[in-house]
C-alpha cells in the first residue's frame, strides 16, 4: 500500500491507534521522516518505531478489510460522478418535466456530498 492509501486509511480509522502510533504515523507519512529520524525525534529505538508503524498499518488495513468504509466511499464518489454526468445531459432536455427531474437528481447528489 502506498503512502496516499495509508493516509486515507488513517483519516478514517486513525482514532483507533494509540497516541504513540499516531505520532509515528504522522512523522512517517505526513512529515516524511525516516525510521531513524523518527526514533531520534521520539527518543526510542528504530525497532520500536518500526514495530509501532507495523502495528498501526496492520490495524488500519484490518479495519478497512472488516468495514470497507474507504472502498464504499470511493464507490459512492464514482457513482455520484456517473449520476451527475447523466443528469447534466438531461438538464437541456426540451421536456420541462425531464429537465426538472434532472435538476432534482443533481440537487440530491450534491446533498449527499455535504
Amino acid at each position: 500500500m502506498d503512502a496516499l492509501e495509508m493516509t486515507l486509511l488513517f483519516d478514517y480509522y486513525g482514532e483507533l491507534l494509540t497516541q504513540r502510533q499516531k505520532q509515528c504515523f504522522d512523522l512517517r507519512y505526513n512529515q516524511d521522516l525516516s525510521l531513524s529520524e523518527i526514533a531520534q525525534e521520539l527518543n526510542v529505538s528504530r525497532q520500536g518505531v518500526y514495530d509501532n508503524l507495523s502495528r498501526a498499518e496492520a490495524l488500519l488495513r484490518n479495519m478497512e478489510e472488516k468495514t470497507g468504509c474507504v472502498r464504499r466511499d470511493r464507490d459512492l464518489r464514482k457513482a455520484e460522478t456517473v449520476i451527475l454526468e447523466a443528469a447534466g445531459k438531461l438538464l437541456s432536455h426540451p421536456d420541462v418535466e425531464v429537465s426538472g427531474q434532472a435538476q432534482r437528481i443533481i440537487s440530491a447528489v450534491h446533498g449527499l456530498e455535504e
